[in-house]
């Protein structure tokens, strides 16, 4: 099959999504097929290390009604779209996140080909976003009648998108990479007085960071050899840092933005990983990596994490707004062993669904029943 993978966002940004559309290019390539990635130009380049990537118009970034940063693509001209279309001769066009302005409604108003949509993201339910779909939903609605086949990474990732179609859509995870993740992971010591908890992720608003630091404060009282440590950056940075001077926490420490290599070792060495989004997560592919690396989580309790940690991994699920409780549950899951190792052996098992060759294959077939249905 001849594949066209749209992602709306810079190549050069990192993210969940556009690791996901690398991973399933470098499988179906593996299997046989011509993949082509589209996307925008990254702004201020001419030029890009992704040979097999499609360049057509740019990106901007632009900040959210639920201040998280985002991204609209558009290309300049229909007479490029046309022309790559028809050099290309796509079998299937698979648009990523098809509801971001303007890059894919451009393509698809044009294709000829199978269209399939995947809805990685879970629109908040604030009333910010109320508002934002009131816009969004028009837009969207003129987008979805293009659309052939419907995809989502969850069942909060199709929620909104349910409710403007009757076509069924169908759940395919996201997938991660379980040997990258398992041949980093350390024998983590036990028994000793210095526990350590991270949180990697951007430093804004819905991601809860602050609700961490609030716990982490007293969780210190009666466990002041426990690290925090802080991975990432974002708007709320300083924020963050200020709010930390105010708690008179002493054992954290802001890495600000980290390399993939030094995110692969400070999740083998973790005790706990903390991730207390509060909202906006459908899925959650941070949450599959600390799993692979066999570091216990807690998880904030939007619908996204809720869906992923099923059974035994529902322990890790906390409402990060009650400082209390968010408190003793990482005392729980830091100090618990028999807790821990049954949490572990569960992750073990569990996240082994999820590793991108199995992704790949329920996509590869959908696409194959695509071509059968509407070829």
């Amino acid at each position: 099959m001849k594949i066209g993978l749209v992602c709306p966002y810079s190549i050069n940004k990192h993210g969940g999504v556009l690791e996901v559309i690398l991973a399933l290019q470098a499988g179906l390539v593996e299997r046989g097929h011509e993949v082509k990635v589209i996307t925008p130009m990254p702004r201020g380049t001419e030029e890009s290390d992704h040979p097999e990537a499609i360049f057509i118009g740019s990106s901007t970034d632009f900040r959210t009604p639920s201040h998280t940063t985002g991204q609209v693509s558009s290309i300049t001209d229909n007479e490029s779209v046309d022309a790559i279309l028809a050099s290309e001769h796509f079998d299937i066009l698979h648009f990523h996140e098809p509801w971001v302005p303007l890059l894919s409604r451009q393509l698809l108003q044009r294709s000829k080909a199978i269209n399939i949509g995947t809805f990685h993201s879970k629109i908040p339910e604030t009333f910010m976003s109320r508002t934002y779909i009131k816009v969004v939903t028009p837009y969207l609605k003129s987008v979805m009648k293009y659309l052939n086949v419907l995809t989502a990474v969850s069942d909060s990732g199709a929620q909104y998108a349910a409710t403007l179609t009757d076509l069924p859509i169908t759940i395919i995870p996201n997938g991660i990479d379980l040997v990258k993740y398992s041949n980093k992971a350390v024998k983590k010591k036990s028994g000793g007085k210095t526990k350590t908890i991270l949180y990697i992720g951007r430093l804004e608003r819905r991601k809860g960071a602050k609700y961490l630091l609030q716990a982490f404060q007293v969780l210190a009282q009666d466990n002041p050899g426990v690290k925090l440590l802080i991975a990432g950056d974002g708007p709320d940075r300083q924020k963050l840092e200020l709010l930390a001077e105010d708690l008179k926490i002493k054992n954290i420490s802001f890495l600000g933005y980290i390399s993939e290599k030094l995110k692969l070792k400070l999740l083998a060495e973790a005790d706990l990983f903390c991730s207390p989004a509060l909202f906006g997560e459908s899925f959650g592919i941070v949450l599959l990596e600390a799993m692979a690396t066999g570091t216990v989580i807690i998880a904030g309790n939007n619908s996204g994490y809720a869906d992923l940690m099923q059974g035994t991994g529902a322990i890790s699920i906390v409402n990060p707004e009650d400082t209390t409780e968010f408190a003793r549950r990482m005392e729980l899951l830091l100090h618990d062993e028999q807790m821990r190792k049954i949490w572990q052996a569960w992750a073990k098992k569990y996240v082994k669904q999820f590793s991108y060759p199995i992704i790949v294959d329920q996509y590869e077939a959908l696409y194959e029943d695509s071509l059968k249905q509407y070829g």
